[in-house]
């Protein structure tokens, strides 16, 4: 799926781990449905912020999650 995407395979699993991160807090705050469905939205933002130079599973997944709830108006409760 990610090599799919143009990913160089060293960072398939940073992308990985951000986005299981991300989408955990997601879902459990509510502002993502409980599927094992990949959020393209989440995937994407994510994708944007590796390739502008984050390594770190952490902050990747920190700053999806605020790009997230701000294009989407939310702000999780939990």
């Amino acid at each position: 799926m990610l090599v799919e995407r143009g990913l160089q395979a060293m960072n398939v699993e940073l992308v990985s781990d951000a986005y299981a991160i991300a989408a955990n807090y997601l879902r459990r705050s509510g502002a993502i449905p409980d599927t094992l469905v990949t959020n393209e939205r989440l995937l994407k933002i994510i994708i944007k912020l590796l390739q502008h130079g984050e390594l770190n599973k952490i902050k990747l997944a920190n700053k999806a999650i605020g790009r997230f709830e701000a294009q989407s108006g939310t702000r999780a409760v939990a």
